[in-house]
């Protein structure tokens, strides 16, 4: 955001973050900000770009600062747009971050909405963006395990690897979640992830989009644990939010607790509570996280 100083704020609200006894730190992924764009938000037409797009920094950059201050936190991606980035130079950049800070990487990857940043930025037409997501899995399997690391895509894929050293690798197995917004990547991410990243959309839906998730996962026989991270998009009042028809994670600290007990029902591990859209800098947002974790460790979270 353009009221963020990189190099300062986030090392300052990393250590923060660790210190107030938060789990893990994440960051998305937005490469620009059309003026006018193509679509709306989330290909939604008429949907305005939220003003939190408009400076978006590199999220390995981002994430870089916040390792080298930090010790046990976690350090996540929600999302990152895989087709954005040549999948050999991904897979080796994660690798790097984990080793640089100890085994901490969580790989939250998607394949994005926006046509603008896909005509600026992809490796591969929009329409082709879950082949490549697909080549993405394989290719970061493949360089994150033993050498030599050989690869040879399929034909329409980009990347062949000659048997080689690649290094660093990762301090252990690089998680990779994934969103599961068709069916198509329901399967994806049942046959090859290791959890999934859904948006909060209400403790209802979420527990039936949950439940939906582990009975596929049981018709195709998988029997490794579905890992959970939960993104909430919060927007933080000072006082009770008192209007009509109050959204889930709308409100002061109290309310937004309330929400996270509620959507914890669902039965999800982790919720990733995104707290900057309200903050007016980073002395703010760490004074509202603090406030709203404290607030949920009250309600028995």
């Amino acid at each position: 955001m353009k009221h963020f100083a990189i190099g300062r704020d986030v090392p300052q609200v990393a250590r923060a973050a660790e210190e107030t006894g938060f789990d893990s730190l994440w960051v998305f992924e937005r490469v620009l900000f059309p003026d006018p764009p193509t679509q709306g938000l989330w290909g939604i037409e008429g949907r305005p770009w939220p003003d939190t797009y408009r400076s978006v920094a590199d999220p390995l950059v981002t994430l870089t600062l916040a390792a080298a201050v930090t010790e046990r936190v976690r350090l996540g991606t929600s999302v990152l747009v895989a087709p954005l980035h040549v999948p050999f130079q991904l897979a080796r950049s994660l690798a790097s971050l984990d080793a640089a800070s100890g085994g901490r990487v969580v790989a939250g990857l998607g394949t994005g909405w926006s046509l603008d940043e896909y005509a600026a930025a992809s490796v591969a037409p929009y329409e082709r963006r879950g082949e490549v997501l697909d080549e993405t899995l394989d290719v970061c399997r493949a360089v994150w395990g033993p050498d030599p690391v050989a690869y040879e895509g399929t034909k329409g894929t980009q990347t062949t690897i000659a048997p080689s050293e690649v290094g660093p690798k990762p301090v252990r197995p690089i998680p990779v979640l994934l969103p599961a917004n068709s069916p198509r990547a329901a399967r994806r991410l049942v046959d090859r992830a290791d959890g999934w990243m859904p948006g909060a959309a209400g403790p209802a839906r979420l527990a039936e989009e949950w439940r939906r998730l582990t009975d596929l996962a049981a018709e195709r026989g998988r029997t490794a644990p579905i890992q959970s991270v939960l993104r909430a998009n919060a927007r933080y009042t000072p006082k009770p939010y008192d209007g009509p028809g109050r959204a889930p994670f709308r409100g002061d600290a109290e309310q937004i607790a309330e929400d996270l007990v509620a959507h914890a029902a669902a039965g999800v591990e982790e919720i990733l509570v995104d707290l900057q859209a309200s903050a007016r800098d980073a002395r703010e947002l760490t004074d509202v996280a603090a406030a709203v974790h404290a607030a949920a460790r009250e309600a028995g979270l």
